[in-house]
């Protein structure tokens, strides 16, 4: 049997890990799952309290959607898109337009949520360049202090949290910041800039890798008047926020916006697959039309564009929305989370508990960074049978939409005893 721990110690180089602290501590080699449970090489459970990173929806291992995959298995496991076409990614598009806001009608696949938000900006940019006359001065874009799109550099560079994104400063194009959640100031920069600004770029709602920082009520839609305004695209990065994890299909619903541009992924396939999509409107989408010879071709692609079995799982994600009504099923587990995180609000370890839906952020508030208060955290959720993950010192809980209100209890309680446990431990006498 190989030593996975080991292996993994040799060759992996893992994502937002600082691999010297990686290589001191025993890696946790996960199996299989089950439901709302990850179970490790040593038979040992958890709750499972990231969603996978924020994309599981419906659990592990969900029957329905493992039989898709595999029935997709029998009849082809991938083919391109340049050239072809196939059911599963047709009878997708029209299932997520329908959904979608009100004027989404086109879809274009990709493989993750960076490369979602990277086509809306190459989008966004080459529509006001077609457009011609003063639209082709519109060459730049706002983006909100704290953001996050991804890690490509079109994404990087309208992301906003200098601890990912400085290094690569000098990769990166130039953009207009406006200060989250604030639509006084979003309109201060568009009357400075509007003319030159193809679009403005927002995660709505909630900017998640921020640390779970919840917009105040309105804010959406005043961008959105905003934009309409000054003549300006709005991009909804729907890559965290979609699928359920705020309450409703998507976040835009809760403020009745229409975004220009939408960018999905993580729960698109209830956590199963890689696939990604970016929806526009047929206005846009008619930008790109013409004679060959015009060159008016979005020219970018993907190998696993529409992956065949990613659209089987994405499918079968839908079907089980609908079959299983998970989000008026999720509606009363909101309210209890919404209850148990206000007991562990009113703790004295916590500065503060942000939440929208299935969105939590436990902020521990100021500690040294050399204590890594929030990897205490979650080195102890794991002691007591849970994995969650933190940003900095704010504890993020994501569980998937399906988890049952006796194991959010349970993984609320196991995140209150860690956060007492690893505060506790970083302030006793050495």
């Amino acid at each position: 049997m190989p030593d996975h721990a080991q292996l993994d110690r040799d060759h992996v180089w893992h994502p937002f890990t600082q691999q010297q602290g990686w290589s001191e501590e025993e890696p946790l080699v996960i199996e299989r799952g089950e439901g709302s449970y990850l179970f490790d090489s040593e038979g040992r459970r958890y709750l499972d309290g990231t969603a996978a990173l924020w994309c599981n929806v419906h659990g592990h291992r969900h029957p329905a959607i493992d039989r898709a995959v595999r029935e997709q298995l029998d009849r082809v496991a991938h083919t391109t898109m340049l050239g072809l076409t196939h059911p599963g990614a047709t009878e997708l598009a029209a299932r997520l337009t329908a959904i979608a806001p009100a004027g989404l009608s086109r879809v274009f696949y990709s493989d993750s949520g960076s490369t979602a938000a990277e086509i809306a900006l190459k989008i966004a940019f080459q529509y006001q360049q077609q457009r011609g006359g003063e639209h082709a001065r519109r060459t730049r874009f706002v983006r909100l202090r704290e953001a996050y799109h991804g890690d490509t550099i079109g994404s990087v560079s309208v992301g906003g949290i200098d601890l990912f994104h400085s290094t690569y400063r000098p990769l990166l194009f130039e953009t207009h910041v406006a200060e989250p959640g604030d639509a006084a100031d979003l309109e201060r920069v568009l009357a400075a800039h509007g003319g030159e600004v193809a679009a403005v770029v927002v995660e709505p709602l909630v900017q998640g890798a921020a640390g779970i920082l919840v917009q105040p009520e309105g804010y959406l839609r005043a961008a959105r008047e905003l934009c309409d305004r000054f003549g300006v695209l709005l991009v909804c990065d729907e890559v965290a926020t979609g699928f359920g994890r705020t309450g409703t299909m998507f976040a835009c619903e809760q403020e009745g916006v229409a975004p220009d541009l939408m960018c999905l992924a993580k729960g698109i396939t209830g956590g199963y697959l890689p696939l990604a999509a970016t929806l526009a409107t047929e206005e846009i989408y008619e930008g790109f039309l013409g004679s060959y010879e015009e060159f008016r071709t979005f020219f970018h692609g993907h190998t696993y564009t529409g992956n065949p079995l990613a659209c089987a799982a994405a499918l079968a994600n839908l079907d089980v929305f609908e079959q299983e009504r998970t989000l008026e099923r999720l509606q009363p587990k909101i309210a209890l989370l919404e209850e148990l995180l206000a007991e562990l609000a009113a703790t004295d370890e916590v500065a503060e508990v942000r939440q929208k839906g299935f969105m939590v952020g436990i902020d521990l508030g100021d500690h040294d960074d050399a204590l890594r208060m929030g990897h205490r955290v979650t080195v102890e959720a794991r002691r007591r049978g849970a994995f969650i993950r933190p940003l900095g010192n704010t504890v993020v809980l994501m569980p998937p939409l399906s988890m049952a209100e006796d194991e959010l209890r349970e993984l609320v309680a196991i995140a209150k005893d860690s956060i007492h446990a690893a505060v506790t431990e970083s302030i006793l006498p050495v």
